[in-house]
């Protein structure tokens, strides 16, 4: 494992090892997590400031032929095309590469997960001999062409098309209109050879849904292919290491053969079959293949987070500012206000870290066919939508917190806060919007309701989602949650417990959850069964809904915390976890506290109660925040920024 060393400024105290938490939050990928951080480490991987667009490009192309070279691109591709077969492993090297440029970290996504993964399950063994070797060694760089510039959550919509024409055996993809191009795709702009694109298949005369072809881009030496047209998507807010463009074609011919064909194929005479009859149930079958890409963006989203609150929190324990009249100043992170602002967010990225971890164990068991229940595939499907959302979301505001609770100094571009919000501000829209997708995870919740208790209108339900696609939504809700959901807390019931109970900070959790989908579900029907338009009915309480998705990715995260205290088998490193779970129980509780207190369940005296918990478990952390970042694990020469390593002295 890789040697941890003390780079706080803090004196030293008694204490757990961080070690002996590092090895947690690693979990069964340890080994793997230590040669990415020691590939890292490499001179050439050192951070260049001011490089120019193209030579950035360069720089990023450089860094993912050195991650190949070293055999840790594919770690999820069957071992006779160079990996372990081994899906969870992937979750696990992107998230350890998302602590380094993040630029590295899409195009390393975009090449080995996007355009890999779409030959590989969507893919046969025809693909896969031809093409998955190659894309591993990054022989073959491609992309992943699905996104157009009129259309990017509504795949469904797409607007490309690949007609067969059964006299030359051939696919002709063609772009019908400028709304129609391919837009935002990574690996396009230079480097991209072939393209996983996503067209609608049109078969004589007849349209048979959205599927994946490959497509050639250009040759090695960089010509473009007849008909294929490629712009330049130029200066980005981010990640401009990646070259994305914009994608054109001019009736260009593709081999029959070209057609990923796992769920689809077209006959040498024209004739369309697929072993999914149901054309929308193949759609996402088909999408649902490629859920890999958010369980990974969810991890990296965390892993810059802990980027943020390590350079923090050393920060915090190093600047000193004011302090008692005639005595020394004292470290920022002293004061109640500072804690208030990074503890409660280390507490959470903690969190969303054991739930990832949780995501990415369900993710594993199901794409290995250790688990083939449909259900545990609809329902990986709805909460890794509700985890990107969720972790992308937080990345955003523990970076922004951070750079402000940092002042001047984290604004200065070697401290690597500003390009870190920078590159991190897309993930909340690429691999699917994150408002996009917390509907999609609410419409799971609100149809797992009505299978599992009965309370919606079956019938008005499916009216509904006729048009969104009955298949898109997971039945999933627990049913502990839905037995006491409808009637409120009285508060005084509650005024007793012990507010660090773990059992009593779940039953809230669950309670908020089941209360929220029980009182969408409500509205949702009544206003169906009075004869209102559906999909007005939907846009009428989509931001409840919304609020459901929260609660139930809160509640997640709270359960993976909490299991992950009780393996906990070090009492010291268990005991300063459960007090991080405490805090991230209670901070949570604290923000939500109008809820609580509007639907009965936590009186105003409860309230104050939580915020003088939190204020407590504040300050009892913070002898420990140093010792929290340190157990992430980010070697220094990883984490670059000169304010967050143990060499720096700083005046005031």
């Amino acid at each position: 494992m890789t040697t941890l060393v003390s780079t706080t400024a803090e004196p030293p105290h008694e204490g757990f090892d961080p070690a002996l938490l590092q090895q947690l939050l690693d979990g069964k990928y340890a080994a793997l997590r230590d040669q990415i951080r020691a590939v890292q480490c490499r001179p050439e991987f050192a951070p260049v400031l001011g490089l120019s667009r193209d030579a950035y490009r360069v720089q990023v192309m450089e860094w993912a032929r050195a991650v190949a070279a070293a055999g840790l691109s594919v770690p999820g591709f069957p071992a006779e095309y160079g990996g372990q077969g081994d899906p969870g492993a992937n979750v696990a090297a992107f998230e350890t590469l998302g602590h380094g440029d993040l630029s590295l970290l899409i195009k390393f996504g975009v090449q080995f997960g996007l355009w890999g993964g779409a030959v590989q399950h969507l893919g046969t063994k025809l693909h896969h001999d031809t093409y998955l070797r190659a894309i591993g060694t990054l022989e073959l760089p491609g992309s992943f062409a699905m996104t157009e510039s009129g259309h990017g959550s509504n795949v469904q919509q797409l607007r490309t098309t690949a007609t067969y024409d059964p006299q030359t055996q051939e696919f002709v993809i063609d772009t019908p209109d400028e709304g129609a191009q391919k837009d935002y795709i990574g690996n396009a702009a230079v480097h991209g050879q072939m393209a996983a694109v996503f067209a609608q298949l049109i078969v004589a005369g007849e349209g048979h849904g959205v599927h994946a072809l490959v497509v050639p881009l250009r040759n090695k030496k960089g010509k473009l292919h007849p008909g294929v047209q490629i712009e330049d998507d130029g200066q980005k807010l981010g990640l401009n290491g990646v070259d994305n463009g914009k994608i054109r074609f001019d009736h260009v011919r593709v081999p029959r053969e070209a057609l990923l064909n796992r769920y689809g194929d077209v006959s040498p005479e024209g004739v369309y079959s697929s072993p999914i009859e149901n054309p929308n149930k193949r759609f996402f079958t088909m999408l649902g293949t490629l859920v890999q890409g958010r369980v990974c963006v969810g991890a990296a989203a965390v892993s810059a987070a802990k980027n943020a609150l390590t350079i923090a929190v050393r920060y915090g324990n190093r600047r000193h500012q004011f302090g008692p009249p005639d005595q020394p100043e004292v470290p920022i992170l002293d004061y109640r206000s500072h804690q208030r602002r990074l503890l409660p967010l280390l507490a959470r990225t903690y969190a969303l870290h054991f739930a990832q971890q949780e995501l990415a164990a369900r993710f594993d068991a199901v794409f290995t066919g250790r688990d083939t229940a449909e259900r545990s595939r609809r329902e990986l499907e709805a909460l890794a939508a509700g985890m990107k959302a969720q972790t992308t979301w937080h990345a955003m505001e523990t970076i922004q917190t951070a750079r402000e609770c940092c002042g001047g100094a984290g604004y200065i571009a070697a401290n690597r806060l500003g390009e870190l919000r920078n590159d991190m501000d897309v993930f909340t829209t690429f691999e699917g919007d994150n408002t996009v997708l917390t509907l999609l995870c609410a419409r799971a919740l609100l149809t797992g309701y009505a299978h599992e208790v009965g309370d919606l209108n079956p019938a008005g339900l499916v009216t509904f989602v006729a048009a969104q696609a009955v298949e898109t939504v997971v039945e999933r809700l627990h049913a502990r949650q839905i037995v006491q959901v409808i009637a409120d807390a009285v508060p005084s019931r509650d005024e007793k417990r012990d507010l660090l109970e773990r059992a009593y900070q779940q039953e809230l959790f669950e309670w908020r959850e089941g209360h929220i989908v029980a009182a969408v579900a409500t509205r949702f029907r009544r206003r169906l069964s009075r004869g209102d338009d559906a999909f007005e009915v939907f846009q009428a309480v989509a931001d409840h809904a919304a609020a459901a998705a929260r609660a139930y990715v809160d509640n997640f995260a709270l359960e993976a915390f909490s299991g992950a205290v009780e393996a906990c088998e070090d009492p010291q490193v268990r005991a300063v976890l459960g007090r991080l779970c405490d805090l991230y129980a209670l901070s949570s509780i604290e923000a939500d506290k109008g809820f609580f207190q509007e639907h009965g369940r936590l009186a105003p005296s409860r309230t104050k109660q939580v915020t003088r918990e939190v204020n407590e478990l504040c300050a009892e952390l913070r002898k420990d925040a140093g010792l929290l970042v340190d157990a992430f694990g980010i070697p220094d020469a990883v984490l670059a920024a000169p304010i967050g390593l143990p060499t720096v002295t700083q005046t005031t």
